[in-house]
């Protein structure tokens, strides 16, 4: 299975590039993960809903742009379905049986995802209501990936 994980903006944080680049040497074994960085859009700190929403799509289209057409795309969003560790497992395993070779999780940037991501998504994925920051969130999704590799595969993890 070929997973990208879609993402605005650069990964800054020493800290979190080394949990990340763990989880991925440890998935190398189970699948071809690889973290897709797009560019976020500048802009001040206070703005319009005007404002948001076209930054909003210039980073939708960059997403876009990385999207091949046969890719299922899961896209992390507050109003999405929660699901545990074994039903991301489940959902994993249920792809790869019925053909969906390519997998997209889709994280957005510090405004959130555009409507027109949203709308190609086939899932919508929430980890939470809560929110939290757009980088945290690459390895708290990778490390899941782990997790559900693991749990698929009957091999031990922590409960």
């Amino acid at each position: 299975m070929n997973i990208s994980i879609i993402t605005v903006g650069k990964l800054k944080e020493k800290y979190l590039k080394q949990g990340i680049d763990e989880y991925l040497k440890r998935l190398s074994s189970y699948a071809k993960v690889e973290v897709i960085e797009v560019a976020d859009e500048k802009a001040p700190e206070e703005l319009s809903t005007t404002e948001m929403i076209q930054v909003k799509n210039k980073e939708g289209d960059r997403i876009l742009a990385k999207i091949h057409p046969d890719t299922y795309v899961i896209a992390l969003a507050i109003e999405g379905k929660q699901k545990s560790s074994e039903e991301l497992a489940d959902m994993l395993d249920k792809l790869a049986t019925y053909g969906k070779s390519k997998i997209a999780f889709v994280i957005g940037g510090s405004l959130g995802l555009s409507q027109d991501i949203l709308q190609r998504a086939d899932e919508k994925l929430s980890f939470s209501k809560m929110t939290f920051p757009h980088q945290m969130m690459r390895l708290i999704l990778v490390e899941q990936i782990y997790r559900a590799y693991r749990i698929n595969r009957g091999e031990p993890y922590h409960k």
